[in-house]
């Protein structure tokens, strides 16, 4: 990936430039979740993630957007299908964590802390492996209108 910032185009084994391109599929899920740091005391939990450690647990209606950025393949135009796309957010992600509790039915925060941080790295993490090498993918997960996290930066 190009880390000047600058959309510069590569040169691709034809020897012309191919310019990259983001795209971005948007996607929603629900999901409860506590945050809580089990080495710490009620208390100190209590202080630190306020309603956000509510033992009864707690939910959000969180907007999923990934962006995958590459080259624009000559045959099809397209950066990714984005209907290829959708289709792997929807098996890899909405339906492992949508309307489920993330700390109790989830194995992946059964020992992480589901905050939105450890959320999108997770996502990141499973969507990575299915995507080509020669793509980018980034996430952004907001946990309400106003609150919302990148991965990776």
């Amino acid at each position: 990936m190009n880390t000047s910032g600058a959309n510069v185009p590569q040169i691709n084994a034809l020897g012309a430039n191919t310019p990259r391109v983001a795209v971005f599929r948007k996607e929603h899920f629900n999901a409860a979740h506590r945050l809580n740091n089990p080495n710490w005391s009620d208390e100190k939990n209590a202080r630190v993630y306020g309603k956000c450690n509510n033992p009864n647990f707690h939910g959000h209606n969180y907007e999923l957007i990934v962006q995958v950025v590459g080259p624009i393949d000559p045959e099809t135009g397209y950066v990714i299908d984005m209907k290829l796309l959708g289709d792997l957010m929807q098996k890899q992600v909405i339906e492992r964590f949508d309307h489920k509790n993330l700390n109790l039915d989830t194995d992946e925060f059964a020992d992480l802390n589901p905050s939105a941080e450890n959320i999108a790295i997770v996502i990141y993490t499973i969507l990575r492996t299915q995507l080509s090498e020669g793509l980018d993918l980034k996430i952004r997960l907001y946990e309400t209108e106003r609150n919302f996290v990148e991965y990776p930066v």
